[in-house]
Protein backbone atom coordinates (compact mmCIF):
# COMPACT_ATOMS: atom_id res chain seq x y z
CA UNK A 1 0.00 0.00 0.00
CA UNK A 2 1.21 3.34 -0.35
CA UNK A 3 0.70 6.85 1.58
CA UNK A 4 -2.09 7.99 -0.61
CA UNK A 5 -4.46 6.53 1.06
CA UNK A 6 -3.91 7.62 4.25
CA UNK A 7 -3.06 11.03 2.96
CA UNK A 8 -6.46 11.27 0.97
CA UNK A 9 -8.08 9.97 4.76
CA UNK A 10 -6.69 12.44 6.55
CA UNK A 11 -7.38 15.26 3.89
CA UNK A 12 -10.81 14.65 3.97
CA UNK A 13 -11.35 14.54 7.45
CA UNK A 14 -9.49 17.93 7.81
CA UNK A 15 -11.38 19.31 4.98
CA UNK A 16 -14.59 17.86 6.71
CA UNK A 17 -13.58 19.76 10.44
CA UNK A 18 -13.15 22.79 8.65
CA UNK A 19 -16.13 22.97 6.51
CA UNK A 20 -14.12 25.49 4.70
CA UNK A 21 -12.39 25.89 1.60
CA UNK A 22 -8.50 24.71 2.45
CA UNK A 23 -5.64 25.36 0.66
CA UNK A 24 -2.87 22.48 -0.66
CA UNK A 25 -0.47 24.15 1.25
CA UNK A 26 -2.52 24.35 4.65
CA UNK A 27 -3.54 20.70 3.88
CA UNK A 28 0.05 19.73 3.93
CA UNK A 29 1.12 21.66 7.07
CA UNK A 30 -1.54 19.91 8.63
CA UNK A 31 -0.68 16.16 7.42
CA UNK A 32 2.90 16.61 7.57
CA UNK A 33 3.73 15.96 3.68
CA UNK A 34 4.69 18.74 0.82
CA UNK A 35 1.94 20.68 -1.15
CA UNK A 36 2.86 19.01 -4.14
CA UNK A 37 2.84 15.54 -3.10
CA UNK A 38 -0.91 17.10 -1.16
CA UNK A 39 -1.87 18.62 -4.81
CA UNK A 40 -1.37 14.82 -6.89
CA UNK A 41 -3.99 13.16 -4.02
CA UNK A 42 -6.25 15.57 -3.71
CA UNK A 43 -6.43 15.60 -7.58
CA UNK A 44 -7.16 11.80 -7.58
CA UNK A 45 -9.85 12.74 -5.25
CA UNK A 46 -11.27 15.43 -7.40
CA UNK A 47 -11.60 13.36 -10.25
CA UNK A 48 -13.86 10.87 -7.97
CA UNK A 49 -16.13 13.60 -6.75
CA UNK A 50 -15.19 13.52 -3.42
CA UNK A 51 -13.88 17.35 -3.35
CA UNK A 52 -14.24 20.18 -5.34
CA UNK A 53 -11.28 22.97 -6.23
CA UNK A 54 -11.38 26.78 -6.51
CA UNK A 55 -8.82 28.02 -8.20
CA UNK A 56 -6.90 31.72 -7.72
CA UNK A 57 -5.19 33.50 -4.37
CA UNK A 58 -7.92 32.55 -2.63
CA UNK A 59 -8.68 28.73 -4.22
CA UNK A 60 -8.11 25.42 -2.66
CA UNK A 61 -10.06 22.31 -2.05
CA UNK A 62 -13.46 21.79 -0.26
CA UNK A 63 -15.37 18.53 0.69
CA UNK A 64 -18.81 18.59 -0.10
CA UNK A 65 -20.11 15.27 0.26
CA UNK A 66 -22.20 14.29 3.67
CA UNK A 67 -19.58 12.89 5.54
CA UNK A 68 -21.59 10.17 6.72
CA UNK A 69 -22.09 8.61 3.61
CA UNK A 70 -18.20 8.61 2.27
CA UNK A 71 -16.42 5.56 3.04
CA UNK A 72 -12.41 4.76 3.68
CA UNK A 73 -13.26 2.17 0.83
CA UNK A 74 -14.84 4.92 -1.85
CA UNK A 75 -11.35 7.22 -0.66
CA UNK A 76 -9.74 3.30 -1.42
CA UNK A 77 -10.73 3.46 -4.97
CA UNK A 78 -10.25 7.03 -6.04
CA UNK A 79 -6.35 6.48 -5.17
CA UNK A 80 -6.22 3.19 -6.64
CA UNK A 81 -4.84 1.57 -2.89
CA UNK A 82 -3.93 -2.08 -2.42
CA UNK A 83 -3.96 -3.29 0.94
CA UNK A 84 -2.34 -6.45 0.25
CA UNK A 85 0.03 -8.01 -2.87
CA UNK A 86 2.99 -8.65 -3.29
CA UNK A 87 5.68 -7.87 -6.07
CA UNK A 88 8.23 -11.12 -5.32
CA UNK A 89 6.70 -14.16 -5.76
CA UNK A 90 8.08 -17.90 -4.71
CA UNK A 91 8.65 -20.33 -6.78
CA UNK A 92 8.11 -20.08 -10.91
CA UNK A 93 5.46 -21.33 -13.26
CA UNK A 94 7.77 -22.47 -15.34
CA UNK A 95 9.20 -25.84 -12.87
CA UNK A 96 7.16 -29.36 -12.94
CA UNK A 97 7.18 -28.92 -9.44
CA UNK A 98 3.64 -28.51 -8.27
CA UNK A 99 4.46 -26.65 -5.36
CA UNK A 100 7.21 -24.46 -7.43
CA UNK A 101 5.01 -23.89 -10.18
CA UNK A 102 1.68 -23.10 -8.04
CA UNK A 103 2.87 -21.05 -5.30
CA UNK A 104 2.80 -17.76 -6.79
CA UNK A 105 -0.60 -17.65 -8.06
CA UNK A 106 -2.03 -19.32 -5.18
CA UNK A 107 -0.74 -16.46 -3.04
CA UNK A 108 -1.87 -14.16 -5.54
CA UNK A 109 -5.51 -15.34 -5.14
CA UNK A 110 -4.85 -15.08 -1.36
CA UNK A 111 -3.30 -11.66 -1.75
CA UNK A 112 -6.95 -10.43 -3.80
CA UNK A 113 -8.92 -12.06 -1.52
CA UNK A 114 -7.48 -10.31 1.79
CA UNK A 115 -7.45 -7.27 -0.28
CA UNK A 116 -11.08 -7.51 -0.85
CA UNK A 117 -11.71 -8.34 2.41
CA UNK A 118 -10.29 -5.08 3.94
CA UNK A 119 -11.99 -3.00 1.65
CA UNK A 120 -15.52 -4.91 2.65
CA UNK A 121 -14.24 -3.45 6.39
CA UNK A 122 -13.26 -0.06 5.03
CA UNK A 123 -16.73 -0.11 3.35
CA UNK A 124 -18.20 0.40 6.78
CA UNK A 125 -16.20 2.87 8.05
CA UNK A 126 -17.27 6.81 7.00
CA UNK A 127 -15.60 9.84 7.15
CA UNK A 128 -17.98 11.38 9.77
CA UNK A 129 -16.88 8.20 12.08
CA UNK A 130 -13.38 8.80 11.86
CA UNK A 131 -13.92 12.60 12.98
CA UNK A 132 -15.97 11.18 15.56
CA UNK A 133 -13.07 8.48 16.86
CA UNK A 134 -10.62 11.37 16.45
CA UNK A 135 -12.72 13.87 18.98
CA UNK A 136 -13.74 10.48 21.15
CA UNK A 137 -9.52 10.00 21.65
CA UNK A 138 -9.21 13.75 22.04
CA UNK A 139 -11.88 13.92 25.36
CA UNK A 140 -10.07 10.36 26.48
CA UNK A 141 -7.02 12.74 26.46
CA UNK A 142 -8.34 15.58 27.98
CA UNK A 143 -9.32 13.93 30.81
CA UNK A 144 -6.12 12.21 31.97
CA UNK A 145 -3.90 14.18 33.86
CA UNK A 146 -0.48 15.42 32.61
CA UNK A 147 1.77 13.92 34.83
CA UNK A 148 0.04 10.44 33.43
CA UNK A 149 0.41 11.34 29.82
Amino acid sequence: MTSEFGIAVHALVFLNHMGTQVSSENLAENICTNPARVRKVMAQLKRAGLVETHEGAEGGYCFRQPAESVTLCDIAQAVSAVFVSSAWHSGDTDKPCLIASGMGPLMDEIYTELDDMCRQRLGKITIAEIEKRLSANRKRSDSIPANQQ
